[in-house]
């Protein structure tokens, strides 16, 4: 429920109106009233940046000069200046993006099977000694192939990001363009079926932020899992059946009293 929510809260984030004729049909890398978009930047060529109005992580503040809004997910937030360095800035926009999809699906992963496990599908689920459990190999042979598959994955990506397109294996059909190398979104055929990603440069924008938003909350949502395993020895459904049952004394600051 938690990640439908901040799915939405964003949905709303204010647009300006953009004149057709600054994005035909075929996108350039050109927005109006701005210079050309440099990729070293880390800025999207699909996107179109947020309005200096765009809300901010503390209203009435002022965004530091780095966050032009042109990040999805840029609500100004950089207190101690670690992207003022445009090729930081780059490499944390990214590190934050993969971070989110991987806490995603360990979420997903964690909760999914605790509600199969409740409705009697599987058995003696517990997700933080899953790696206790007997796969279908050993501990060793699964580390090797998981080392194996993610180094030539990552290897691939970390290519990407020094030279964007340099990896592409998008399907090659006559009369039709390629979609326009994005570091972080891969897009076509594979990983964009449905072309969500290839619409007007707002409505893009903003599934992009919604996407940042979950992963954010995701990252949250796990540390919080890790939290109460260790506290309470059970899965995040069972403390919340816990909390509802005795919101006043299973809530987070039993950790801090006496039991």
């Amino acid at each position: 429920m938690a990640l439908s929510i901040a799915s939405t809260a964003f949905s709303s984030l204010p647009t300006r109106e953009v004149s057709s004729k600054h994005f035909p049909r075929k996108l350039t890398t050109w927005l109006p009233g701005r210079v050309r978009l440099n990729a070293t930047k880390g800025v999207s060529s699909v996107c179109e940046p947020l309005p200096p109005d765009r809300p901010l992580w503390f209203p009435g503040s002022s965004p530091p000069e780095w966050l032009d809004g042109s990040l999805p997910g840029d609500f100004g937030f950089d207190p101690l200046g670690l992207g003022s360095d445009p090729e930081l800035l780059r490499w944390f926009a990214q590190a934050e993006l993969m971070h989110s999809r991987w806490a995603m699906l360990a979420v997903a992963g964690i909760l999914i099977p605790e509600c199969l496990e409740r409705l009697g599908f599987i058995e003696n689920f517990s997700w933080y000694d899953a790696g206790a459990q007997e796969f279908f190999a050993d501990p060793t042979t699964l580390f090797v192939v998981q080392l194996a598959l993610m180094g030539w994955v990552e290897g691939r990506r970390w290519a990407d990001l020094i030279n964007p397109g340099c990896v592409d294996i998008q399907l090659t059909f006559p009369n039709k363009a390629k979609p326009k190398p994005d570091v972080g979104y891969p897009g076509g055929l594979w990983f964009d079926p449905f072309m969500w990603g290839r619409g007007s440069p707002e409505p893009v924008m903003v599934l992009r932020t919604k996407e940042i938003k979950n992963g954010r909350l995701a990252m949250l949502a796990f540390v919080g899992f890790c939290f109460q395993a260790i506290y309470t020895g059970e899965g995040p459904i069972e403390n919340l059946m816990a909390h509802i049952a005795d919101p006043g004394h299973c809530n987070v600051f039993s950790a801090f009293t006496s039991q």
